[in-house]
């Protein structure tokens, strides 16, 4: 029986957009349709910390909404 391959995220693309682990955490979930607020509990992070993190996301992904963000990601393997 075959085994479905899970996808994988590209390493070197994180890497060369320079999402910090914080950021990639903020995005994993942001992808699940988490709330900023839902996400600063998650993490145990206040709710300007994840604006400031999600700001920078946007920048370093040069798109302006968490959708564009998580359909930019992807596309870019940063998600699996």
């Amino acid at each position: 029986m075959p085994v479905s391959a899970t996808p994988q995220v590209d390493e070197e693309a994180l890497r060369r957009i320079g999402l910090s682990g914080r950021e990639r955490e903020v995005l994993q979930l942001m992808a699940t349709g988490s709330s900023n607020q839902e996400i600063a509990d998650k993490l145990f992070i206040s709710l300007p910390t994840v604006k400031s993190h999600t700001s920078n996301l946007f920048m370093k992904l040069e798109v302006r909404r968490r959708t564009e963000a998580v359909h930019k990601a992807k596309s870019l393997g940063l998600l699996p």
